[in-house]
């Protein structure tokens, strides 16, 4: 076999000729071929791999890499989990309602339940017309108690409603539209 033929069709070998090729020559030339670009690199068969030198940004550092290969700690994942849906003031307010005892201390928790939480506005029930009152009087109290425990603009407002006041319509026969309770005392 000469150069021409191990060199193949980049050096003019018509059609014919590659019919004529072996096959196993064919196969002889390819590892011929790796075994020099190997060894023009400084590759030698049998030696261990080299391992390029570390850098700064490398896993090295002890960091894990930021390509989603490396395991990374389950708060930074629902850190990330969050931020991408959106969910961080949901999760917040979900906060507020869990640590209501926490935020607000314990004698306005004794009379006070937060209901709701709507678009920034936080509905607290009390318990009575007067710790209504007194709710309301703290709100800015109050508001910066949040913002200190789950961040800036997650509660924006507070709506403060007093105990459910009861009900007179009992029974299948209410009047409907009519002046109400005050029909019965005269």
């Amino acid at each position: 076999m000469g150069d021409a033929d191990q060199d193949g069709p980049e050096d003019g070998t018509t059609p014919d000729e590659i019919d004529e090729i072996d096959p196993i020559d064919a196969v002889r030339d390819a590892i011929r071929r790796a075994r020099v670009s190997a060894r023009e690199k400084g590759f030698r068969p049998g030696a261990p791999a080299r391992r390029r030198p570390r850098k700064a940004g490398d896993l090295g550092t002890g960091r894990a890499r930021d390509d989603g290969r490396d395991p990374a700690m389950i708060g930074d994942q629902l850190d990330r989990l969050l931020s991408d849906r959106g969910w961080q003031v949901d999760v917040a307010a979900g906060s507020v309602m869990g640590r209501w005892d926490e935020i607000v201390g314990e004698a306005v928790a004794a009379h006070a339940r937060p209901v709701s939480f709507t678009d920034g506005e936080l509905t607290v029930r009390a318990d009575s017309t007067a710790w209504t009152t007194q709710l309301r009087l703290l709100t800015s109290t109050l508001l910066g108690n949040f913002e200190q425990a789950v961040g800036a603009d997650v509660v924006q407002s507070l709506r403060i409603v007093g105990p459910n006041a009861p009900s007179w319509k009992k029974g299948p026969r209410t009047v409907r539209d009519g002046r109400g309770p005050r029909d019965t005392y005269g």
